[in-house]
């Protein structure tokens, strides 16, 4: 079963005018969940990003993982799906339990690179402890708000969907 949850932003416009889907993997391997780790911000996140046309979500998230961090994975079932809604565009996640199966080399774009965009395995209980803190963010910096809360949410879902 497919869960659906909503994120309303404070910013948002109603109605929305624009949407942007993409697609995020869970991957776990040996207790430890994978993230991208933004060296330049200190950001962690989830791997993922922007369907391309023709593309289905889960090739999306294959794809993505790929890039941002060079492991080869294989979507399992879609556990969730989120639409967040910031200033006039809604974005809209599809979450996937993802196996590793093999690793190539990351393919960042222009963006990521200057990030400094690096894989990490993390603990799921630190991962999980650092996008709980995503209210530490309220007036702050409202996109790593967003950003934190997005990724707490898919957790917590991943966790409820594992249990079932």
């Amino acid at each position: 079963m497919i869960a659906t949850v909503s994120i309303f932003g404070q910013n948002r416009y109603w109605p929305y005018s624009k949407t942007r889907e993409g697609a995020r993997g869970i991957v776990i391997r040996d207790g430890m969940l994978l993230t991208v780790h933004e060296q330049r911000t200190g950001w962690i996140l989830l791997p993922g990003g922007g369907i391309e046309p023709g593309e289905s979500p889960a090739e999306c998230a294959c794809r993505e993982i790929r890039e941002e961090t060079g492991f080869l994975v294989e979507a399992g079932e879609e556990f969730l799906t989120l639409s967040e809604y910031y200033g006039e565009v809604r974005y809209i996640s599809h979450y996937f339990a993802c196996t590793v199966t093999g690793e190539a080399a990351q393919s960042l774009t222009p963006a990521e690179a200057a990030r400094g965009l690096v894989p990490r395995f993390l603990p799921v209980r630190e991962a999980y402890d650092v996008f709980s803190r995503h209210a530490d963010y309220n007036g702050i910096d409202e996109e790593r708000r967003g950003s934190y809360l997005r990724e707490f949410t898919a957790i917590e879902a991943w966790f409820a969907h594992i249990r079932a």
